[in-house]
């Protein structure tokens, strides 16, 4: 991204869109006083968190007796009470479903492909499904801090050691044919991007024409295989995505406010919830609300307006889709292909 000597002045950036993850698939519901078992306790929390000004609702399901659900007919149902409760909030499907063990002792794992590819098919349909690039490590374990996990379930050995050896299954063979279903259905892909390189292979992406679209991502700096908190890595993964991309900050636990903080200075986008922090200050619980309300009082103290859901809309540009690469290079700011036998950098000129 390019920053003219001006963007870092709120009135010349676009509105904050606030992310918001309150349904923390990975914790059990002894873990934190601010789970949702419930299907009404979940969809007021999406309600609660819009209210509190939360645009984006990444959205995981829970089974009456609190483990994460993999039922596709409880997400039906899930979206379609949220969308008759705050039909503005942009609902974004967590394109891992629920990574969480099904017991002690069990591994935590993405479902398999079949299973993800029929995200495509949620009806009513949602407006984003996450997803991520190339298979990595995914050691949620590894940032995990001393006091981060007290009170729950990763204290169990066993569960620590689950996540600690969770792997993000993400290969070719997925990411092409789900990016295929996700447009024939009309879903927007929300890229969960982990580093650089996964960047590089989504530009490949459409250099090939394999995704004609917007660019709407996170970057994710939970460590144990996806970036980690030293503040160049963001930077460089800033300077490194197009200029016509919606770029969101996603991290772990306390790392969430500072990296959210720079997001915001920067006239970039956050993500809060549970599923990524638990904590306020050190040793003091935080909720999901919370955690957006204190990004509604950064953002204005920096003078920077807080997107409605018709501005997020707006801004992710739901429902638009591009016919060829060399529309969406031309969309995203990026340099054109190269023509044949043509040396040098290719450069957009106006027609």
């Amino acid at each position: 991204m390019h920053f003219l000597d001006d963007s870092l002045l709120p009135e010349n950036q676009e509105k904050l869109v606030i992310q918001v993850a309150p349904y923390g698939p990975q914790w059990l519901p002894g873990d934190s006083d601010d789970i949702p078992v419930t299907m009404e306790e979940q969809v007021q929390k999406a309600v609660d968190c819009y209210n509190a000004g939360a645009t984006v609702l990444h959205l995981h399901c829970r089974e009456p007796d609190g483990t994460g659900s993999k039922r596709l007919s409880l997400f039906n149902e899930m979206i379609a009470r949220i969308r008759d409760a705050v039909p503005d909030m942009l609902i974004q499907v967590g394109g891992s479903i629920s990574f969480a063990p099904e017991g002690e002792g069990q591994a935590a794992k993405w479902l398999d492909y079949d299973t993800r590819h029929m995200l495509a098919d949620l009806d009513p349909r949602p407006d984003q499904v996450t997803i991520a690039i190339n298979t990595g490590q995914m050691n949620i374990m590894e940032l995990m801090l001393d006091g981060d996990t007290d009170g729950t379930c990763l204290t169990n050995p066993a569960f620590a050691l689950a996540y600690r050896d969770l792997v993000s299954e993400a290969g070719p063979a997925f990411y092409l044919e789900h990016l295929e279903r996700l447009r024939a259905a009309g879903i927007q892909p929300h890229f969960m991007l982990a580093n650089i390189t996964q960047l590089e292979t989504v530009e490949r992406l459409i250099r090939k024409g394999a995704y004609q679209g917007p660019l709407i991502l996170n970057y994710v700096a939970i460590g144990g295989g996806a970036s980690g908190t030293h503040p160049a890595d963001l930077i460089e993964f800033v300077r490194r995505t197009p200029d016509g991309a919606v770029l969101t900050i996603e991290s772990i636990m306390r790392n969430v406010l500072p990296f959210n903080t720079i997001a915001i200075a920067l006239g970039l986008h956050v993500r809060v919830g549970i599923e990524d922090n638990l904590w306020g200050r050190k040793g003091e619980r935080m909720s999901s609300v919370r955690q957006v309300e204190q990004m509604v009082r950064i953002a204005d103290e920096l003078g920077r307006d807080v997107a409605s859901g018709l501005d997020a809309r707006r801004i992710y540009q739901i429902g638009t889709w591009y016919q060829s690469a060399d529309e969406t290079l031309r969309r995203l700011g990026l340099p054109p292909n190269r023509e044949r036998h043509q040396r040098g950098v290719p450069l957009h000129f106006a027609a």
